[in-house]
């Protein structure tokens, strides 16, 4: 008997907890209050994605504070409060991933799209402009990241910043060494002198060329990187799974001291595991 409503127990769960996330939805939205919090909590978020944003102190704590929550709910409802206290204990440092991963990813589109930039810096200085208008004017002709960045540079220099100044700053702001690269080829012109378009030019040549091979580079260890986060994954999902078919499982695991030290030993492998893969598969640019 048990076993014929082992399946229908599950289905119930799945959808209790379907329904509870809806109306944690209608309860947020019948608050404008707590809209409103939530609203500001996830806008540095979105910031970090859209302009490479840095929250501040206060931006932070909001953002770990909601990430715990979110953690503490989750694994209630997934496992009770076996998992759900450990959970919220890492959600503030899924929050602050979480920025510092968008922030990276905006950085990296940034430096993939330098040789577009460069082009267009150049294509603007062979009509005739100067370089502190061609940074901005270079904004119209681009999207995504690089283009905000070329209108935070424009935004910067309308307000009477000097040029190097302005393009030392975004240097700074980037952390980049190819964006640094980059701003020691804008301002080289004023040491040396020369054809500043024509190395712009060369340098956006280098640049996509250089874009392409880590592509390759990208998509020759794809597989082997998608088996070894696999093989990592693996253990954790049969966990859950477990979990699913027989609650209460981690449970049980957890509640004997052998058990509970050993899948710490192994949570704590995983994690090295999984850290090791990562570093050893990311392609060097």
């Amino acid at each position: 008997m048990s076993g014929g409503l082992s399946p229908f127990l599950i289905l119930a769960g799945a959808v209790a907890g379907g329904l509870a996330a809806l109306a944690a939805r209608e309860a947020v939205l019948a608050s404008p209050a707590a809209a409103r919090w939530l609203k500001l909590a996830l806008e540095p978020l979105r910031r970090a994605g859209r302009e490479g944003y840095a929250p501040s102190d206060l931006e932070r704590r909001r953002l770990a504070l909601l990430g715990a929550a979110s953690a503490l709910l989750g694994g209630w409802f997934l496992a009770g409060a076996v998992i759900a206290l450990p959970l919220a204990i890492a959600g503030p440092g899924l929050a602050a991933w979480a920025i510092s991963s968008r922030r990276r990813r905006y950085r990296s589109a940034v430096e993939n799209a330098l040789p577009e930039v460069a082009v267009a810096i150049a294509d603007s200085l062979s009509a005739g402009r100067s370089l502190r208008a061609s940074l901005p004017a270079a904004a119209a002709s681009l999207d995504g990241p690089a283009a905000v960045e070329l209108a935070r540079l424009g935004a910067e220099l309308d307000l009477g910043a000097p040029t190097a100044a302005a393009i030392d700053g975004w240097r700074r702001r980037m952390r980049s060494t190819r964006v640094d690269a980059f701003a020691a080829a804008l301002l080289s012109q004023r040491l040396a002198g020369g054809d500043l378009a024509g190395l712009l030019r060369r340098f956006g040549e280098g640049a996509a060329e250089r874009n392409r091979i880590a592509e390759d580079a990208k998509a020759a260890t794809a597989q082997a990187r998608f088996t070894g986060l696999l093989v990592v994954a693996m253990p954790t999902g049969g966990a859950l799974f477990a979990e699913l078919i027989y609650p209460g499982f981690l449970a049980e695991l957890l509640a004997a001291p052998a058990s509970a030290v050993l899948l710490a030993f192994a949570g704590a492998l995983q994690l090295a595991g999984f850290v090791a893969i990562r570093r050893l598969s990311r392609v060097v640019e």
